[in-house]
């Protein structure tokens, strides 16, 4: 089912399979910004990434002298979630533990996607929840594409451009095959916009550390006036990825508090690269906020 939330600017859909947002729509300009999920290209919206972000090495993890097997971004994605609250312009959906999870993820949680509508803007809340006596490890992150272009046809991805604000020097993680190869990163600043073109993402994903630093991404276009914010609250990394080399029109911007295994990772869980853990009854919250115009 999907549900489906509104105010005076903008009409969003989310899908409860994965509580992945699959629709933001403008009420006055009709523009769709969420990419429709063409398989063509990539038969995703948004996905909701968890407990882990990106591949693990094997595509598997060990645990309490256990290996378990994971593919890539974790299972939530493809799980069905339930409707805790709703009103008009808001939803919370739930998904908790389950023998189905327990098989491939040994730890008990309850996972709450809160989506809440404030004028042209949606705020993304992750609220990861620890109801059990045993610690809880996980990585969380977001997944969302934006249509490219957004209104003139006549434009493309060589139209657009990313801008990142603060201008503050970051670390960029470079990628080797899907694994992150921290050890190195390069410093990088924002003193221009990154033009993108298709060999911007010939590499796969650009990657910036963002050290919890409240971060807003920018994707706009000189030719119009429509656009795309994400400001992320308190996360660690960023991601900025579209398909290569195929003209893929879309552009994420992922929210990530979490990455990839390193090239150097040794499967061990406990040791995994911004792996999270939370004690009985303690909570986690990460959020984003998507502004459209």
């Amino acid at each position: 089912m999907t549900v489906e939330l509104k105010n005076d600017f903008i009409t969003v859909k989310i899908a409860e399979q994965g509580a992945e947002l699959i629709s933001i729509t403008g009420n006055d300009t009709s523009i769709e910004y969420i990419w429709q999920a063409d398989k063509q290209y990539w038969g995703r919206h948004a996905p909701v990434l968890f407990p882990f972000v990106g591949r693990l090495k094997n595509d598997e993890y060990a645990y309490d002298h256990k290996t378990y097997k994971m593919g890539q971004h974790g299972f939530a994605r493809d799980m069905l979630f339930t409707a805790a609250s709703k009103s008009k312009t808001s939803v919370v959906l739930e998904l908790g533990s389950s023998p189905e999870t327990i098989s491939k993820y040994p730890f008990n949680f309850r996972l709450r996607l809160h989506y809440i509508l404030n004028n042209h803007q949606i705020k993304v809340i992750y609220d990861v929840y620890n109801p059990d006596e045993n610690p809880l490890l996980f990585s969380i992150g977001g997944h969302p594409a934006f249509n490219v272009p957004l209104k003139n046809a006549y434009l493309n991805l060589e139209n657009y451009q990313i801008e990142v604000a603060p201008n503050v020097e970051r670390r960029q993680i470079p990628l080797v095959g899907p694994f992150s190869d921290i050890e190195n990163a390069k410093s990088v600043k924002f003193n221009e916009p990154i033009k993108l073109s298709r060999e911007t993402f010939k590499n796969d994903a650009l990657i910036y550390e963002l050290k919890q630093l409240e971060t807003t991404v920018l994707l706009s276009t000189p030719e119009d006036d429509h656009g795309v914010s994400v400001t992320l609250n308190g996360a660690d990394y960023v991601g900025i990825w579209s398909k290569y080399p195929e003209n893929s029109p879309f552009v994420c911007i992922e929210p990530w508090w979490g990455v990839a295994d390193n090239i150097k990772s040794t499967g061990n869980l406990s040791d995994k690269s911004n792996i999270y853990t939370l004690e009985k009854n303690k909570s986690f919250e990460g959020s984003y906020e998507i502004t459209v115009f």
